[in-house]
């Protein structure tokens, strides 16, 4: 082996000399609050998440509740707070869903190759023909709306885009100097897998967790918004928005507040996996330039 060989040596952790930018700061402390609201908004809400506080439909902001109330009386506020727990959990559920399928196919592609590569990738392919949308439509009217059927379909429909980059990356560190110093030792197909492999996918594979847990909160409203994802009573942003779109028109704000909620969630979220891809390339640079 040569000592200008293109070598990769495991990192002890992919977060090893980050080092946090405002931009970084901010977006984390952003999904920092919704986190705390999602742990303790039981305690936190004023009220219950189905309950009706006034009359008065569609309230403005001040009255009948902080944010106001929506279309049944109920306070904005209150069900905002449960919401982000319903919408952070079933997004968390279905990308972990999504990574157990694409990384467990996508990485067994990449090593066994062959037909079984050659089977997962068409039929891999032959979902990802269809829109996303368009297949979860198709899955939950055929299933029903439970949210056993919810999880499952959004988890195989992200779990496309990460059987590729996983089969992608067990194919390009498969064929390095390391990987095949362990084969040349006799070292079985899990212990590479799980020593040499893993190990040096980490970096990419959490930036698209964080990229695929941003796509599932925008999928799940998106269902939730279409009247497929979450059912009344239960409260979640893409349902808020589905049932307030009417207030729109009387001025009130209970629609675009959820909707206000999404984006910022799902901005913060992006934001920290850029800033993330951003210092493990700057990380990557100064090693080569040290080499």
């Amino acid at each position: 082996m040569s000592e200008t060989s293109d070598t990769v040596v495991p990192r002890a952790s992919v977060f090893a000399g980050l080092r946090l930018t405002w931009t970084a700061m901010i977006a984390g402390s952003i999904l920092l609050f919704w986190l705390v609201l999602a742990l303790f908004g039981p305690w936190i809400a004023p009220h219950g998440e189905a309950e009706i506080i006034s009359g008065q439909t569609f309230a403005p902001l001040g009255e009948g509740g902080l944010l106001g109330t929506d279309k049944l009386g109920r306070d904005v506020l209150s069900r905002l707070i449960y919401g982000v727990r319903t919408t952070l959990l079933l997004a968390l559920v279905t990308t972990v869903v999504s990574f157990a399928f694409g990384v467990t196919l996508g990485f067994a592609a990449a090593i066994l190759k062959g037909w079984f590569d050659i089977v997962v990738s068409r039929i891999v392919e032959a979902f990802m023909a269809f829109p996303s949308t368009l297949l979860a439509l198709v899955i939950i009217g055929a299933f029903g709306t439970s949210i056993t059927v919810l999880v499952l379909t959004v988890g195989l429909v992200l779990s496309t885009s990460v059987f590729r980059v996983s089969r992608a990356l067990g194919y390009d560190i498969g064929v390095m100097d390391f990987v095949e110093a362990a084969r040349a030792r006799g070292e079985g197909t899990w212990w590479i897998l799980t020593r040499e492999i893993l190990p040096n996918c980490m970096a990419p594979l959490i930036a698209e967790f964080g990229l695929r847990f941003t796509f599932s909160i925008l999928f799940l409203s998106g269902l939730s918004f279409l009247g497929l994802g979450i059912q009344e009573p239960a409260a979640d942003w893409g349902l808020m928005v589905q049932e307030n779109v009417g207030g729109l028109f009387l001025g009130s704000s209970a629609a675009l507040i959820p909707a206000a909620c999404i984006a910022s969630l799902t901005v913060s979220m992006n934001l920290l996996v850029d800033w993330f891809q951003q210092r493990q390339q700057g990380e990557t640079v100064l090693e080569k330039i040290d080499q």
